[in-house]
């Protein structure tokens, strides 16, 4: 299974020029799932299918801007039940169209719950990032207990690896009571290579003191003996190229033994 995420920045820039290193990209990437955040989608856009083409099943976020920026899952395989999760959290959150999309993908060999989470992005807001990365754990602990699959989740997480909302997935940390193990793709992949996502390296950056660097994640649900359900087997960095960096993000592809 070869899962991708990206922030695509939605139309901003020079989007005639960055729309065909998308389609190529994308083609070239053979992703059988790709969950994408700021998308835009409005009765005259539908920037996921633009890139896309028709190859893929769509699940759309309800919750978008006023441009109707949100989020999309894509995926090869059927897509089941799709539950969108309400990320306002406290009075903070009002300004930004934060949400998560969980999408049961029917992949040939069984049930994945992939979850789409796109938290608050203040850089003071990480209370906000906690309080939602719970949220969003307990409905997919729900979900494997009434229908039993897999569980990855994915997208812009807005925190490195050491903010309390990342090292919650990763078992270090417990919220409102609740802790889980999930598997950085990353991190089991690259043990002494730094993540790094968003970068003034970016032609696109434009956020030059922003402090996160290594924001964008997959992580895999472990069961048994605290290993992945779906091993992990690479996990590279997309879109990061001089010549084909569409985005103001780099994203992730990660291959995931079945």
């Amino acid at each position: 299974m070869r899962l991708a995420t990206l922030n695509v920045w939605g139309t901003r820039g020079d989007w005639d020029a960055r729309l065909p290193v998308f389609q190529k990209g994308f083609q070239l990437l053979e992703a059988d799932v790709l969950t994408l955040q700021e998308t835009i989608l409005t009765d005259d856009v539908d920037q996921v299918t633009a890139m896309l083409g028709p190859r893929y099943h769509l699940a759309h976020s309800s919750e978008r801007e006023y441009d109707g920026q949100g989020i999309t899952t894509a995926s090869r395989w059927p897509i089941g039940q799709v539950l969108e999760l309400d990320l306002n959290v406290s009075e903070r959150t009002g300004d930004f169209a934060c949400t998560a999309l969980v999408t049961e993908i029917l992949a040939p060999f069984g049930r994945i719950w992939v979850a789409n989470h796109f938290p608050d992005y203040q850089v003071d807001h990480e209370r906000e990032r906690c309080l939602q990365t719970a949220l969003v754990a307990r409905q997919l602990e729900e979900l494997v207990a009434t229908f039993p699959g897999h569980a990855v989740v994915a997208g812009d997480l807005d925190a490195e690896e050491s903010a309390d909302s990342l090292r919650f997935w990763t078992g270090r940390h417990v919220i409102d009571d609740l802790s889980v193990c999930y598997r950085n793709a990353w991190e089991a992949t690259h043990r002494d290579e730094r993540l790094e996502t968003y970068v003034p390296e970016n032609p696109h950056f434009v956020d030059g003191e922003w402090p996160f660097r290594g924001i964008d994640h997959v992580l895999v649900r472990c069961g048994d003996h605290g290993r992945p359900t779906l091993p992990i087997l690479t996990c590279t960095r997309i879109f990061d190229q001089p010549d084909a960096t569409p985005s103001d993000h780099y994203g992730l592809l990660v291959e995931l033994a079945e």
